[in-house]
């Protein structure tokens, strides 16, 4: 059975392919946009990017959406990601910081320190143990009330969007480096504990769809 990438796979196919990524703006952007408008991005004080790419939405969030003293920290495992969003969010001066990392846990940061945790498209990347290591680091970094803020490639809807994720499941069966990594997967049952639903949306663009989650951690019961 075809397994995942791992992080080191992961980031050697984007040092091959970062530099197009921009391209897929035309299905995430619709996702992204409902993705802001329920995060509260104009009340954040910190945020984090998992995957930041090629700072896309760091300058978006930078420049459009944060208060102005807001701070933000991208990561990402390729060395072509992290100077692309670099170079993006050069303007933006101490407020903003971009550092590569091997994309296993630990995250940097410390316990309780971000108000949102941002990955958008990077979760249907993810091994499943991987994705709930990294989910529970995401419940350490952030506060009490802090925001888990995820956009996923999901199951279509349509039969039109069906049809589409039923190739790109081929593809990605055949081979995982052939569609950057990526495949349909489902956000809830992975917060299923530890965490409360705030929002969930499910955003077709051009038959590709994409599920929209925002949560907050939940501190587990004695």
């Amino acid at each position: 059975m075809r397994r995942a990438l791992n992080p080191e796979q992961t980031g050697r196919v984007y040092d091959r392919i970062g530099r197009f990524q921009d391209w897929q703006r035309f299905y995430e952007g619709p996702a992204v946009r409902d993705l802001e408008a329920h995060a509260g991005f104009n009340s954040a004080e910190s945020v984090f990017e998992l995957g930041c790419g090629t700072g896309a939405m760091a300058q978006r969030l930078l420049g459009q959406l944060l208060p102005d003293d807001a701070g933000y920290l991208g990561v990402d495992i390729s060395t072509t990601m992290v100077g692309l969003a670099s170079e993006r969010v050069r303007p933006f001066g101490s407020r903003a910081a971009v550092q590569q990392v091997s994309g296993w846990p630990p995250l940097p940061g410390q316990d309780s320190s971000l108000d949102r945790f941002v990955a958008l498209y990077v979760f249907d990347l993810l091994p499943g143990e991987l994705a709930r290591d990294l989910l529970a680091e995401a419940a350490r970094l952030l506060t009490s009330d802090g925001r888990l803020c995820l956009v996923s490639l999901t199951e279509g809807q349509s039969h039109a969007s069906k049809a589409v994720c039923a190739t790109w499941n081929g593809i990605w069966k055949l081979s995982p480096a052939l569609v950057g990594g990526c495949r349909p997967v489902d956000l809830l049952p992975l917060l299923a504990d530890g965490w409360r639903i705030d929002h969930v949306g499910t955003v077709t663009s051009w038959t590709v769809t994409s599920q929209v989650v925002i949560a907050t951690p939940v501190e587990a019961q004695p």
